[in-house]
């Protein structure tokens, strides 16, 4: 069983990884790594996925949907027990013509196995 400072330090690691991965524009492959089979996901949208499995399909779909990443940058990855909080900003022309342009917090809460149970994404615009 982890202390409360080597399990946050075990998260910082694994949200720095996942990040990275996200940072090089894999996103299907950091979810697939990642998330755990019950991870919820919500959008300041109003979307949610109610399962890794959801998820992965949405990802995966999005991936598809993109014609040429501009730019993936990560400003910072803040960690605070088990909860991690990563701001990025996506740039993105889509298959479709038309561009993305998110600047957003993701939030994520994380198990003891290491797994993200819970994301949110937050508009930071």
């Amino acid at each position: 069983m982890f202390n409360l400072n080597e399990k946050q330090m075990n998260i910082r690691t694994l949200a720095t990884e996942m990040d990275g991965i996200v940072a090089q524009g894999a996103i299907v492959d950091a979810v697939e790594k990642f998330f755990a089979p019950e991870a919820t996901t919500s959008d300041y949208n109003g979307s949610a996925t109610a399962n890794k499995s959801e998820m992965t399909q949405k990802m995966t779909g999005f991936a598809q949907s993109i014609a040429k990443v501009n730019g993936i940058t990560l400003h910072r990855t803040l960690v605070d027990g088990n909860v991690s909080a990563s701001e990025f900003t996506f740039d993105f022309l889509m298959k479709d013509g038309s561009d993305i342009y998110w600047h957003e917090i993701i939030r994520r809460i994380w198990n003891d196995q290491g797994q993200v149970i819970q994301e949110e994404y937050f508009n930071a615009a």
